[in-house]
């Protein structure tokens, strides 16, 4: 019998990839903001306590990085006080319950990467909201998963790389931060993981599994410029036409772009637990990058193709 998972923010960019990989594993209860608020603490409650799910699966998150410095009650209210809540309700179920957060909940100050047992020292609101929900994710239940990721992106939904492909089709000249350091992460990876994990706990009596907080990220690292230059002659080298090249990237600081909540200069987080705990391996962050390009492009032409055809035939 394939068990429920309720799976909250299915619209989003990494919510939209669970939609597909949780599918494999058990009857994926998909909800949006229309159908589950998770800044109404009511709405949260009443969807657990109606879907009854063995697992839940929380990639809703208010993500507006500047905008939670002047939002801060909403900000919590769905960083906070709704992972808060589904924890309890799974506890009260004996359910898993599956959360997400930040290499925002460091202050970036520190020489390597970052492992688990780090103290977190948030720098922003979004930052110290997205601990807040950890905690709280702690404290109500032993069995959980939380996933601190960082500079996520994909096909589906706003990210830095897709802004950066219109940006460059337009654009002749472009200023990026290149004192921030991360590791450029697919959803479709933390998705992938996320089904894989959870296959573990599901067979748990016969495979090992661990909760606890851990991170998933692509390897290595760059900084924003640097990934930007990537994104633009990776798309040169293809054929595809820019009105920016590479050399026309120019490296800013953080302090000169003026971002109104304070960013940690290192997000690199250190993913040893987790490869070890699941014996998985993570390819290099610009692997990934270039194969969500690939993609991009392949879509992009059949849109082209398409297009065409529908030119064709509308002049019969």
């Amino acid at each position: 019998m394939f068990p429920t998972i309720l799976l909250t923010g299915c619209n989003g960019q990494l919510g939209f990839e669970l939609t597909r990989s949780l599918s494999l594993h058990g009857n994926v209860v998909a909800m949006d903001r229309r159908q589950c608020d998770l800044s109404d603490a009511e709405s949260v409650k009443r969807v657990v306590r109606t879907t009854r799910p063995d697992i839940i699966v929380n990639a809703g998150a208010y993500t507006a990085v500047d905008l939670a410095e002047k939002e801060i009650d909403l900000a919590n209210a769905v960083n906070v006080v709704a992972p808060g809540i589904l924890a309890e309700e799974a506890a009260a179920l004996g359910a898993l319950i599956v959360h997400y957060s930040t290499d925002y909940v460091f202050d970036g100050e520190k020489a390597g990467a970052y492992v688990e047992s780090d103290i977190p020292n948030p720098l922003s609101a979004y930052g110290k909201s997205k601990l807040g929900g950890e905690r709280l994710v702690e404290a109500a239940t032993a069995n959980h998963l939380i996933f601190r990721t960082s500079w996520v992106y994909g096909l589906h939904g706003g990210n830095f790389l897709k802004s950066i492909v219109r940006a460059a089709k337009v654009r002749q000249s472009l200023n990026v931060v290149s004192d921030q350091w991360g590791a450029p992460t697919p959803a479709s990876l933390v998705a992938d993981i996320t089904a894989f994990a959870i296959a573990r706990y599901l067979n748990r009596a016969e495979q090992q599994f661990v909760p606890g907080i851990y991170h998933l990220t692509a390897l290595g690292g760059t900084n924003w410029c640097e990934y930007a230059r990537l994104i633009v002659r990776y798309l040169a080298d293809n054929g595809v036409p820019l009105a920016l090249g590479p050399a026309n990237i120019h490296a800013i600081t953080a302090k000169e772009y003026g971002s109104p909540a304070p960013r940690p200069a290192n997000s690199r987080l250190d993913t040893s637990k987790l490869r070890n705990a699941f014996g998985i391996a993570i390819s290099q962050w610009h692997r990934d990058v270039e194969r969500t390009l690939r993609e991009f492009i392949d879509i992009a032409e059949f849109a082209l193709v398409t297009d065409a055809n529908r030119t064709s035939e509308d002049r019969k």
